[in-house]
Order: C-alpha cells, then sequence, then structure tokens
C-alpha cells in the first residue's frame, strides 16, 4: 500500500487509535486479513467470521511485525478500532484509489472474468506498472484488498467484480470508480439466485452506469456478440467501444481458427492496424477473451502489434483454469476445477474435442451449482454436448446432478461404457488409473464446490510417480 500514517488511516476510516505509543508510525507493508501474510510494515484487518475470529490473532501479526490492527474492539495491541471493519477496509480502499490517481479497469461477466483480467493485466504491464486482483478475489473484500496493494508507482489498477445480486457490482464501483468498464457476457451463472438471464444483465449493467461520462474519459468496452451487453449501450454516458467477431465490432477477430494442439490463433483488428495472434492458451473461448483484453489496451494507448505480441506470449495466471499438465507417458491432464458454469463447460468441452484430435479423450465433470430450476436441463444439455463432440468417455461425479449428466449422454445415445457415474473424487481417481492409457487427454471441470482438482492433481502425481519408476 501507499505508505500512510496509523493517524491517517484512523481518520479515513473514523476509528480511534489504542495502543498505539506513536500514530505518526506508517503503514508499509500489505493490508492482509490472513495473519500467516502478516509481514513487518503490514496493516492486519481483523474479520470475525463463523468459525475463526481474526481478533485472536492479533497479538500473533503484530509479533510477525504488523504495524496495527484495523479492529471492531480492542486487542490488546496497537489497533484503529471501527464500528464497521468492513466498510473501514473499503473507506481506505477509496481514500487510497482516490489519492492514487491511476487508472481503474473493472470488468465482469458471467464467464472468463478471471482468465480475461490475467490477460489484460499480461498485456498492460508491458506499458507500465499494473496491479490486478488475484485469483477470483472479486468481492466486497477481496476487492479492496486488491486495490489497497497498488502502490505509488501504479498506473493501471485491474480489478475483476463479481455479483451473486442486484446492486453488489453498483456497491463495488462505489468503492474503486473505474474509468474503464468491460462486460464480457451475461449467461447462466448464478442464474438460480438472480432469477433469470435478464436479471443478470441488470445486475452486470451497473457496472457501466458507475462509468464517468465520455468526455471526461470514461469508456463502456461491451462484446457486440452478445445482445444483452450490447444493449448496455444505452445505460451508460462514457464512450462505447465493441469487441467481438462480429463485422461492426470495434476490435475484432477473423480467420479464427485451432492449432493441431487447440490453441487459438486469429487477426486482430484494432482501430490502429491488424496483426496476427496465436496463444499459448487453449480452447476458442479465449478468443473473446483476448478480443476483451485488446479494447482495453487499444483504448489505454498500445498499438496493435503491442497487443498482439502481448496476447502471443500470455499466459495462464490463476490455478486450475484450463492448465495443461504432460505427463511422461503421453497423457495430457486439463484441471479446469476451480469452477463451472454452463458457458464454461461447453467452452472446455470444445476445447478437449479439439485438444483431442485423434486421441483418446476423458471429461471428467460435476456438479455446476447455482442454477435453481435450470439445473436439470442444463446438466442434460452438457452431456448431450459431450456426446456430439465425440468424447470418448464421459465420467460424471457425485450425487443428483452428476446423475442428470449421465441422463444426457444417454438420451443423446451414449450407451455401454461410453459414460459412468461415480460417486466421489476417489472413485473418479481409481478408475481413471486403472483405464487410462498414453496418448489420452483428460478434461476436469466441476464448480468450485465439489473439489474436483484432487482428480486433476492425482493424475498429474500419478504421472510423476510413473517418471520415477521409469528411471
Amino acid at each position: 500500500m501507499i505508505a500512510l500514517s496509523l493517524a491517517e488511516i484512523a481518520a479515513v476510516v473514523g476509528g480511534q487509535t489504542h495502543d498505539i505509543p506513536d500514530p505518526s508510525v506508517q503503514v508499509t507493508g500489505p493490508v492482509v486479513r490472513d495473519s500467516r501474510e502478516a509481514v513487518p510494515g503490514s496493516l492486519f484487518v481483523a474479520f470475525a467470521g463463523e468459525r475463526v475470529d481474526g481478533h485472536d490473532f492479533a497479538a500473533a501479526v503484530v509479533e510477525a511485525g504488523a504495524v496495527a490492527v484495523l479492529a471492531a474492539r480492542p486487542v490488546g495491541v496497537p489497533a484503529i478500532v471501527v464500528e464497521d471493519v468492513q466498510a473501514a477496509l473499503a473507506a481506505l480502499a477509496r481514500h487510497v484509489v482516490t489519492r492514487l490517481g491511476a487508472t481503474l479497469v473493472a470488468l465482469t461477466g458471467s464467464a472468463g472474468k478471471t482468465s480475461t483480467k490475467d490477460l489484460i493485466a499480461q498485456v498492460l504491464r508491458r506499458k507500465a506498472p499494473t496491479v490486478f486482483t488475484p485469483g477470483s478475489l472479486n468481492n466486497e473484500i477481496g476487492l479492496p484488498l486488491t486495490a489497497l496493494s497498488a502502490t505509488e508507482e501504479t498506473k493501471f489498477l485491474v480489478l475483476e467484480m463479481g455479483a451473486r445480486g442486484i446492486g453488489h457490482i453498483r456497491y463495488l464501483t462505489e468503492l474503486t470508480p473505474p474509468r474503464v468498464g468491460l462486460v464480457l457476457n451475461v449467461g447462466s451463472a448464478h442464474i438460480g439466485e438472480f432469477g433469470g438471464r435478464e436479471q443478470i444483465a441488470q445486475a452486470k449493467g451497473e457496472l457501466v452506469e458507475s462509468l464517468p461520462p465520455a468526455a471526461e474519459g470514461g469508456v463502456a468496452v461491451l462484446n457486440a456478440d452478445d445482445p444483452l451487453v450490447r444493449a448496455m449501450a444505452s445505460r451508460t454516458k462514457a464512450k462505447v467501444l465493441l469487441f467481438g467477431e462480429s463485422d461492426e465490432a470495434d476490435v475484432r477477430a477473423e480467420n479464427v481458427r485451432l492449432t493441431d494442439s487447440g490453441q487459438p490463433s486469429f487477426s486482430l483488428h484494432t482501430p490502429s492496424g491488424a496483426c496476427d495472434v496465436t496463444m499459448r492458451l487453449y480452447g476458442e473461448h479465449h478468443v473473446s477473451n483476448a478480443l476483451a483484453a485488446a479494447a482495453v489496451a487499444h483504448e489505454l494507448g498500445m498499438s496493435a502489434t503491442e497487443i498482439a505480441t502481448a496476447l502471443s506470449e500470455a499466459g495462464s495466471l490463476s490455478r486450475w483454469r484450463m492448465e495443461v499438465t504432460e505427463r511422461p507417458d503421453g497423457v495430457t491432464v486439463v484441471n479446469d476445477a476451480y469452477n463451472a458454469n454452463p458457458e464454461s463447460m461447453r467452452a472446455a468441452l470444445r476445447a478437449l474435442a479439439a485438444m483431442g484430435r485423434g486421441r483418446r479423450t476423458w471429461a471428467v465433470l460435476g456438479e455446476m451449482a447455482e442454477l435453481g430450476d435450470e439445473a436439470l436441463a442444463e446438466h442434460d444439455a452438457v452431456g448431450r454436448l459431450a456426446v456430439r463432440l465425440n468424447v470418448s468417455k464421459l465420467v460424471a461425479v457425485g450425487g443428483r446432478e452428476a446423475s442428470w449428466l449421465q441422463l444426457g449422454a444417454y438420451n443423446e445415445g451414449s450407451w455401454g461404457e461410453e459414460s459412468v457415474h461415480v460417486s466421489d473424487a476417489q472413485a473418479a481417481i481409481d478408475l481413471l488409473r486403472s483405464e487410462l492409457r498414453p496418448g489420452d487427454v483428460v478434461l476436469v471441470k466441476a464448480s468450485r464446490s465439489v473439489g474436483l482438482e484432487s482428480v486433476a492433481q492425482a493424475l498429474v502425481e500419478t504421472g510423476a510417480e510413473g517418471e520415477v519408476a521409469a528411471r
């Protein structure tokens, strides 16, 4: 964080100092909520959770070097005590962002947020120091913590914004007001909580409503290929920049194709020129993510050549998102188990089909959570798609929702041993260890709550053990 004294922080958050002998002492390290991340100069934010109360770790973090604790009550060590810790954290983030003067880029969407955020960050940091959301810390706690990690040198701040209801994104934009707002798509993620795609669009569009007018530099970057996103142009006074494969897109892709290994290649066209891109990431769905990143970068002054070079060299920065591991025995493990919704599940299956040309393919899939009344139909549709894409074997893992995946495969004509339903991750691991052959490609994907990353990790470790045994 930019250096602030404890007295300044107390004034910003409306708190009282306790057990602080010298209020002029500065916070020069990170603002953290995990006591294990406390380092000299840091500020520890004590949240009281259902199972763990951060206040109980106050003495330990100060011993580790933290300057003070942002707390809801005195804790016997240097502390700034406030009525509401979350509100205080938000106020501190807003203060720092305002003082910083960096360009804030915010993005949201039903699918692809984290991958796109990582692409934007990798492109922009070629131009200037860039801070961005780590992983998927895109809520009312993760977002201000990310903003507070910016320093005086930071020129671009890229923030992912998630939402589980109307008003959530509006609140986040009040904490960290963006100048550039990007909306990727409106899909089915959390549809059970929102109640429908129109409600999701209403929530996502709060981002473009928050932008400053075009005359003040506001820019709304919208997906020309998604009608619900494109319609958001009427909800903003900012300049509108369209991306997509549509002829009307300002930043678009032409001649899209996949390499033999399943990596997208295309001709990138921007208002400043055109250049070819061949990505290191896997799956055609990354074309749209790349175009979104390119549109943001173009608006922030980068040339088509600079953008294309950065996109071609960008990798995956967040774990368990299309992580591809080649085992010594020739088995390819694709760990995409961080999360899943119908759109991302379909994209992952198409990527598997592209990667597996001429090879046996396995789709190890689990529940897509929070789909409400759409759950049966969406799981059935994914099972059907696996068959249509000629996936060699579907392994549905879990309970009722997994049985719906297999039901969809059956209804599409998958009989015999082409699909199987297993009870849990360990059963899937046992099956795969016994049946995988050199050259097979395995996709592992489900909602985060299912924990299927353990399957992918076990398969990778099996490959490593096999290499040791062979040596």
